[in-house]
């Protein structure tokens, strides 16, 4: 039945972004079958720039995990779009690449990233469940601290 995630978001009191527009030569996501691939989303709330920073350096790893749930609320945004509105089409979380723009010393990208996963899970439940990939990276677009793409099953 719809609307069964919009309502767990209520539930939890969460608010999605806008969707935001690429800033390049590309788009925000691409369906082929039943399979959605959306572009790396960053640290943006409704196009204000959020966690502009360097793990390790000026960012610890707490701040890390609540970039990577603003990175995860836009790839949900963007999941809507691609879904006409209705996230109860999502069937799967399939896999997350996460990107981490931190010092070379920084080893804690997978702490990182589970804000990101934690959040899925928690809306999602089992369909949150996801492969993933967590790297450090000299830097990201904007400097912001996080990035991450996604790969997502719908019906």
């Amino acid at each position: 039945m719809a609307g069964q995630i919009d309502a767990r978001l209520a539930e939890l009191g969460i608010e999605l972004p806008t969707p935001t527009a690429p800033v390049a030569n590309y788009v925000p996501y691409v369906q082929t079958g039943k399979t959605v691939f959306i572009a790396g989303q960053v640290t943006l709330w409704n196009g204000e720039r959020r966690f502009v920073g360097k793990l390790g350096a000026t960012m610890d790893s707490k701040q890390g995990q609540e970039a990577a749930r603003l990175c995860a609320l836009n790839l949900i945004a963007q999941a809507k779009a691609a879904c006409g509105g209705d996230l109860d089409r999502i069937q799967r979380w399939v896999k997350l690449g996460g990107f981490v723009n931190c010092v070379p010393e920084f080893g804690e990208q997978p702490a990182v990233i589970n804000g990101a996963s934690d959040l899925l899970v928690q809306i999602f439940g089992d369909k949150g469940k996801h492969a993933r990939a967590a790297v450090g990276v000299a830097s990201l677009p904007f400097g912001v601290a996080v990035e991450i793409d996604a790969v997502i099953e719908i019906s």
